[in-house]
């Protein structure tokens, strides 16, 4: 240990932040800023992929531009791979994190300055670069900020996903205003500029952070970094040869990332648990990660809905109308952070007050998927209304509903892959984790082509159905899964 490293206060005592250490507070921003510009430019995209060119859109079929969205949000988490690898075994968590910012940034300039789909296409690709890159890094940067046995950790996580929807909810919000009045280019520019901030915040408070997080846990021999750098550009020249061949189109991007996905899944947890440098109880845990993986799979299928069907629903079934004036179609998506906002500090309290009392991972993720599953149920008498016919109160209540839900497994899902990971795959579990939302997300967009406003029921009953069966059979199987935990609840 270093000697700056022995001279900082013990974890648990270092409080300054709401109860959590001061260190959370630079992750926390730059979390922060990251998803305003996220959330701010998901907002108003996939109706910018869908208006007509006269309405300053490009005119994208609806069910293709929900396809792109998917697959753009599954893409974001898929990155989180290579975000992750990066660290582990080159950079380090917090070097890795403070790049991807900056990726972040050119890409938010690309789809504000850049005409028409090229804007879109090189846009999105370094966003979800940045994105995935930051996500999974920055999560394991929150990780290092506390000891093994620290009771605060899930309640630090719920303070840092505070961070992450007060971000989510101006987004929206002020990118929908200026996409209404000025135009969608000007609302892309926001996002630039909400990202900017962060970087700089962040450029000025990463020294503050321990020493863990810029530690590579398995560093790479200097031998292979020339077959690494061939890897990377044969793979970088297949995607542009599928492109130019059309086997990859705007029309299947959400079922190739969802194949991709599931493939990297496999590689992954089968990688993770035939390393010899991991030992038996590591294994044991990764092995109890694995139906987690699958309830967190089933609830991002559904949850991530919000920015395909939902917005879809939002602009075409939803009465937005205000004391005569039109609410952008983007505020819908404010709503759910405002809960977030609202309620995390409140479940914060719960856990921290109850302690090791608190309901186990297994069981709060079973509830989570089962309360997503009712989530959708709640749309059914709705089913079949035509044009304004949706009240908006209506959908604030739903998505308070998949609030309580999002609560019970995000940041406690963040928190429990942090406790599983095995030593030398810290950053690389956290991964894992998003490859589950990468998974969800993309199934999210392919499902926008069984959507059809005229016959709903069939479409919210079985999602719904199929979501609080994986709940149950989670809640069923808590025992068995928290035996190969191994101590980890």
């Amino acid at each position: 240990m270093s000697s700056t490293a022995q001279t900082r206060p013990p974890r648990d005592e270092n409080t300054r932040f709401f109860g959590q250490p001061w260190a959370l507070v630079h992750v926390f921003g730059v979390e922060m800023w990251e998803r305003f510009s996220f959330y701010g430019m998901q907002g108003i995209l996939l109706i910018y992929l869908y208006y007509s060119v006269t309405e300053g859109g490009l005119g994208i079929p609806q069910a293709v531009a929900g396809g792109i969205v998917g697959a753009y949000g599954g893409s974001v988490y898929l990155s989180t791979i290579l975000g992750a690898w990066l660290a582990d075994r080159l950079f380090g968590s917090e070097r890795v994190l403070f790049v991807s910012a900056m990726v972040i940034v050119a890409g938010h300039l690309a789809l504000a300055l850049l005409p028409g789909l090229l804007g879109v296409g090189v846009g999105l690709i370094l966003v979800a670069l940045g994105s995935g890159g930051l996500k999974a890094n920055a999560t394991s940067v929150v990780g290092t900020l506390y000891a093994p046995e620290d009771v605060r950790r899930d309640a630090g996580f719920s303070l840092f996903y505070l961070g992450i929807n007060l971000g989510a909810f101006l987004g929206p919000i002020l990118t929908g205003i200026l996409q209404s009045t000025l135009g969608f280019h000007y609302g892309f520019g926001l996002a630039a500029i909400g990202m900017t901030l962060g970087l700089v915040q962040y450029a000025f408070g990463r020294r503050a952070l321990p020493d863990e997080a810029r530690r590579v846990p398995n560093p790479l021999p200097a031998a292979r970094y020339p077959m690494v750098a061939v890897v990377g550009l044969a793979a970088v020249a297949v995607i542009v040869v599928l492109v130019l061949l059309g086997v990859i189109r705007a029309d299947n991007l959400a079922p190739i990332v969802i194949g991709v996905t599931v493939a990297a899944a496999i590689a992954y947890f089968a990688v993770i648990l035939s390393s010899r440098r991991i030992d038996a109880t590591e294994r044991s845990r990764v092995w109890g990660f694995l139906p987690l993986f699958v309830t967190s799979v089933a609830f991002w299928s559904l949850y991530q809905q919000q920015f395909t069907v939902l917005t879809v629903y939002s602009d075409e079934r939803l009465n937005r109308d205000l004391f005569g004036w039109e609410m952008p179609v983007s505020w819908v998506q404010s709503i759910n952070p405002v809960f977030i906002i609202i309620l995390s500090g409140v479940f914060a309290a719960i856990w921290t007050r109850l302690g090791k009392r608190q309901p186990s991972t297994p069981a709060k993720f079973g509830l989570s998927a089962i309360i997503m599953g009712v989530a959708f149920l709640l749309f059914l008498p709705f089913a079949g209304g035509g044009p304004n016919s949706t009240p908006l109160l209506a959908i604030v209540g739903i998505l308070f509903v998949f609030t309580v839900a999002e609560l019970l497994l995000s940041p406690v899902g963040l928190s429990v892959t942090t406790k599983l990971a095995p030593k030398v795959f810290h950053t690389q579990m956290v991964a894992l984790f998003f490859l589950s939302v990468a998974l969800g997300t993309a199934i999210s967009g392919w499902l926008v082509g069984f959507y059809n406003p005229d016959d709903e029921v069939p479409y919210f009953s079985i999602l719904g159905g199929i979501a609080i069966l994986v709940g149950i059979g989670l809640l069923l199987s808590i025992k068995p899964v928290l035996k190969l935990m191994k101590d980890v609840r």
